[in-house]
């Protein structure tokens, strides 16, 4: 049993052969903060590769690469000026074959982030596009002429603030792009930009990529005719840009978006045991995820934003997105993370008043690992990181930049990994990190937690393995919801295995007697046990002879 004092070994199952990403554990890596090779302050593949063994000492099965490709670094990566290279700055292509290998070494599978809505301004095909309008690349990208009083030909606005639309002086028309005006619309109808786009898949796959996260990929097509969006109806929230005015319906989310993925899965399908996931976020996402992965024919998996921007952790969120999932035939194998490169530290955004953050970062975890479906541990997760808080003057994200104070700045939750407490920099880098470190960081370096049986890192390998042992947690289907107070329960069922899952999401103790009464306990979390869980207690109990 697993225990606050104790992580016994327990038996870790290879995944399946088949589908090895069904139930996967995804390690995600924002490779400018995860470890520097060269003393620039900027994290490296190089750096990666030296720390590949620590991340398959977690027992997961794959890692995620945000961007790495040439950028201008607008946005950090997501602005990508060749498709098919490496940054500098992040090493060569050299360098990924390097990291590709070492991680097959490992038996980590890897899947890299594609940005297929926009491109940068500085790509190539953007040169040519803007050149004239009747050159080879002219409708390459989203053009359109102004209204007769010369304004935008819309009402769009960008994700990031302000107008979705730039004027470009060389062709005379406006450009579309939903989120900086550097990163310009792809036009995702035409037939070229497809193939071009099936091109750089058919690349990373020859170089042994095993997975892609396609991000944004509900942006990837916009409204031909070109009509405004409505305004959004009246809502309580805080809106603090013009995009949250309006309902999103024309300038993406195209209804011809799933015939584009069935073509990158004809081709992912031509390789062995490849893995696509689509990263969808706004306000229909939920309909778009299930119409995105439909099927055989279209993406493995889909994941969004449930948990990224919700600002408390319930038993009635927990159950309302998993059961927007259900198991049945046709229904898509969704994907799930509390925390990313875009959104705040769960701990920072979650832990209640009250309570110890470890303790509930701890519970978090197992929550986690307990959830039906793909799960995505972002680096530093396993760590307990908290959310830093960037001063104005050293900023990086523009997001935050444009809406600043009223949209929190990302560059929070991409700070540096901390790796050697005593170490410069926490042995990030030998150079001054182009983010700041956490002031608390240094306590949660790895070197401390490997030292600590009882640290958050020790159980987190330990709940992976349990995880991966595990027919009903690997794969299983969902039953007997509890979501009562600040009690979470629920139960993981197939092959005949069976485990509950019980979580205290509150602050005060709950008496879970009536729903620990049979089974066996494989994990006990912050005090819990059959009678009681306290504040963040979690309890795993397997329970024989039933499916």
């Amino acid at each position: 049993m697993t225990t606050d004092q104790t992580l016994a070994a327990y038996p870790v199952s290879s995944a399946d052969a088949d589908e090895w990403w069904r139930g996967a554990v995804i390690y995600q890596i924002y490779p400018r903060s995860f470890a520097d090779s060269n003393g620039d302050g900027i994290g490296d593949l190089a750096g990666i590769t030296a720390r590949l063994d620590y991340v398959a000492s977690l027992g997961v099965d794959a890692i995620w690469l945000s961007p790495f490709y040439p950028s201008p670094m607008d946005d950090f990566g997501y602005d990508i000026a060749d498709y098919c290279g490496v940054d500098p700055i992040f090493g060569s292509l050299a360098d990924f074959d390097a990291l590709v290998a070492r991680a097959h070494d490992l038996g980590l599978k890897v899947t890299t982030d594609l940005v297929f809505a926009h491109t940068s301004d500085r790509h190539a095909w953007f040169g040519e596009s803007r050149a004239s309008r009747d050159n080879g690349r002219a409708d390459w990208y989203v053009w359109a002429d102004p209204r007769d009083d010369g304004t935008p030909p819309t009402n769009w606005q960008s994700v990031f603030g302000g107008p979705a639309w730039t004027w470009d002086a060389r062709r005379g028309q406006y450009y579309l792009h939903n989120f900086l005006g550097s990163q310009p619309q792809l036009n995702g109808h035409n037939p070229d930009v497809q193939d071009a786009l099936l091109d750089v898949v058919r690349f990373w796959l020859d170089r042994g990529v095993d997975g892609f996260r396609i991000d944004a990929i509900n942006f990837s097509m916009h409204d031909p005719d070109l009509r405004d969006n409505p305004p959004a109806p009246p809502s309580n929230k805080v809106r603090t840009r013009p995009f949250d005015f309006q309902q999103k319906i024309y300038n993406q989310s195209h209804p011809d978006i799933p015939l584009f993925l069935e073509r990158i899965r004809a081709l992912t399908d031509r390789y062995q045991d490849r893995f696509t996931v689509a990263e969808v976020g706004g306000d229909d996402a939920v309909r778009e995820m299930k119409l995105f992965t439909a099927g055989e024919h279209r993406l493995n998996s889909a994941y969004g934003f449930d948990f990224l921007y919700a600002d408390r952790l319930t038993p009635q969120l927990v159950r309302e997105a998993a059961e927007q999932w259900p198991d049945t035939p046709g229904t898509g194998w969704p994907s799930w993370a509390f925390e990313n490169h875009d959104a705040p530290r769960a701990v920072s955004r979650w832990t209640p008043p009250g309570v110890d953050a470890a303790s509930f970062a701890r519970m978090k975890m197992a929550l986690l690992c307990a959830l039906r479906g793909n799960i995505i541990i972002y680096n530093g997760e396993e760590l307990g990181l908290d959310q830093v808080d960037i001063p104005f003057e050293l900023v990086k994200d523009p997001e935050a930049l444009k809406n600043w104070p009223l949209t929190l700045s990302r560059d929070g939750a991409r700070t540096p990994l901390p790796w050697t407490a005593t170490a410069q920099h926490a042995g990030f880098s030998s150079g001054d990190p182009w983010l700041p470190l956490g002031p608390a960081h240094g306590t949660l370096a790895v070197d401390r937690q490997e030292a600590d049986p009882g640290s958050l890192l020790h159980l987190t390998r330990k709940l992976v393995a349990l995880r991966r042992a595990h027919p009903a947690l690997r794969r299983g289907r969902n039953e007997r919801w509890v979501a009562d107070g600040d009690l979470l329960a629920f139960d993981r069922v197939a092959d005949g295995d069976r485990v509950r899952c019980l979580f205290n999401l509150g602050s005060d103790r709950i008496d879970i007697a009536r729903y620990a009464d049979v089974g066996t306990p494989v994990a006990a979390l912050n005090g819990a046990d059959r009678q009681w869980l306290p504040a963040s207690g979690a309890l795993w109990l397997q329970i024989e002879g039933t499916d």
